[in-house]
């Protein structure tokens, strides 16, 4: 890329997914644009960021039911569009416009920018075998309303789709679940994983002030991480599985690091989190001593944790695949996860870690048991799992020079 380009980031969490490329692009000189509805923090390197905002629907007309979720895309979609539409006013005229949809700032983009070349990240689309709808009967069953919703909730990426020039998912599992018209124009390419900044350090340690222990490399430490502690991402597994681990092992220590709202499941009953009815379940048999909700933590803390734990758990549903498997990975981890796609694409059971049965928290406290007992003789787990990351996601060597030819004009 020789010539200097325009390029337009639209993410309502800018910059998300475009963390690494939006700033890589600028530094090549290229002119930079990203627009969200949050205040990026800290601010991104040489890219000029605006905000919008979604009016108050309160006093329009109330959508039935089924179209909520769609009506609350379409304003985003306008708001989005009328901060477009005053930058095109300005004379700001992108090359290249990338876009996540799954909130429906996509859906009027090329209407204001007809010329620009439309790229969305196609992150995850809906409904059909093997995902997560209904995935978890525990929480969700195939009722004709619940069917009518998923199909509905899919407008919005369809019609991203159907303008875009290109579209880009993370991994293969995430592809597959588009539509089969629309795969063959999905490149998978992942975000990246900074193997650099992600390392082993067995000098590293972590202090639990409120519980007055630091804790190191040396000590049995479980630690299991979601941005929400909702089912999605198996935390109701996992605290089922605590009785039994912290018997087996009673010099485990488990630190627990989420959040108490939700992130992409059902809402919990009224007046309630996920988090505390989990718990609830299982706080009679537990040694609370010894596990640590610690809400949610820096990225350095989060860093510290994996480099400290002594096995790394990741329970998920089918759906995305978190940025912090990966991280653990880098990190030399010892993982224990569920046998869930797109989970198998980085985690072959025996070589570079452990696969559970999402649904058995007994198999997962016994693996997990089991693995404090053997943690030297599994050495080759925690080294394989650098491995990968750094033969097929590092950032720098694989996925941000992958990143950067997708996105030229």
């Amino acid at each position: 890329m020789n010539t200097r380009s325009r390029y337009l980031f639209i993410h309502q969490n800018f910059p998300g997914q475009f963390k690494h490329l939006a700033p890589a692009l600028a530094a090549q000189g290229h002119e930079v644009v990203g627009l969200g509805m949050n205040q990026p923090n800290p601010p991104v390197p040489g890219v000029r960021y605006f905000r919008h905002d979604v009016k108050d629907a309160s006093h329009g007309p109330r959508p039935p039911s089924q179209l909520k979720d769609l009506y609350g895309k379409v304003l985003r979609g306008e708001s989005a569009a009328a901060t477009l539409e005053a930058l095109k006013q300005q004379g700001f005229a992108p090359d290249v416009v990338f876009v996540h949809p799954g909130w429906g700032e996509a859906l009027f983009v090329k209407d204001v920018f007809p010329k620009a070349k439309l790229l969305v990240y196609a992150e995850y689309y809906y409904g059909g075998e093997g995902g997560d709808a209904f995935f978890d009967p525990e929480f969700s069953r195939p009722d004709n309303g619940a069917l009518q919703r998923l199909r509905l909730r899919n407008t919005h990426l369809l019609h991203a789709l159907s303008a875009a020039d290109g579209a880009l998912s993370p991994t293969t599992f995430q592809r597959d679940r588009h539509p089969a018209w629309a795969r063959e124009r999905i490149s998978v390419i992942h975000d990246g994983i900074d193997s650099r900044r992600f390392r082993p350090d067995p000098s590293a340690y972590v202090s639990l002030q409120a519980a007055g222990i630091t804790l190191r490399p040396a000590d049995e430490v479980v630690v299991f991480v979601a941005r929400q502690l909702e089912p999605y991402r198996g935390y109701h597994i996992f605290m089922r599985a605590l009785p039994q681990l912290l018997r087996e092992r009673p010099n485990a220590r488990v630190v627990i690091v989420g959040g108490d709202g939700v992130s992409y499941g059902a809402a919990p009953p009224q007046g309630k989190s996920w988090k505390q009815i989990f718990l609830d379940e299982v706080k009679e048999q537990l040694d609370m001593r010894r596990v640590h909700f610690v809400g949610k933590v820096p990225h350095t803390v989060l860093t510290q944790l994996m480099q400290v734990a002594a096995v790394y758990t990741y329970l998920t549903y089918p759906f995305v695949l978190s940025w912090s498997l990966m991280e653990a990975m880098s990190c030399g981890c010892l993982i224990v996860a569920s046998d869930t796609a797109p989970v198998r694409e980085v985690i072959e059971h025996g070589r570079n870690g452990l696969l559970v049965d999402f649904f058995d928290p007994q198999a997962l406290a016994t693996t997990v048991a089991d693995t404090l007992e053997r943690r030297s003789e599994l050495q080759h787990l925690r080294t394989a799992a650098r491995q990968t990351i750094v033969e097929r996601y590092d950032l720098q060597q694989h996925c941000l020079p992958a990143l950067l030819r997708f996105v030229q004009p």
